[in-house]
């Protein structure tokens, strides 16, 4: 590692789009269903399109894009207390109505996928 690396401290935040227009249902996933809390925005920032939520670890902040098209590749990782934390969550995600899709490359780790609500992928994982 170089000093330029470990200056670094992690992420702050990570940013998703959406279609414009999208806050409600991004407030019913990322706050109805994966319980993480709605942030104020900054007011400079406040009568901007999206939402910022927050979770224990960091931030994800949700932004509008008029030519919106959905991440299928790119993709936050969100990482889990435990592998049965992981299938906790699968299981809460399907009950919401969610397709899990899982990921059985690393026999190590327990992970998943699934999409928000405008098609962006997403991954949740934990070492086993």
């Amino acid at each position: 590692m170089t000093l330029r690396s470990t200056a670094l401290l992690g992420y702050d935040h990570v940013q998703l789009a959406m279609p414009r227009g999208g806050e409600e249902q991004a407030r019913a996933f990322w706050t109805g269903v994966l319980g993480f809390v709605e942030l104020e925005r900054p007011a400079d920032m406040a009568g901007r399109a999206g939402a910022w939520f927050g979770f224990p670890g960091g931030q994800l902040h949700v932004g509008a894009e008029d030519a919106f098209v959905a991440a299928k590749k790119a993709h936050p990782a969100f990482r889990a207390r435990s592998a049965e934390a992981v299938t906790e969550l699968a299981r809460h995600l399907e009950a919401a109505g969610c397709t899990v899709r899982w990921a059985t490359e690393s026999p190590d780790t327990a992970r998943f996928h699934v999409d928000d609500p405008f098609g962006n992928r997403l991954e949740f994982t934990c070492p086993r």
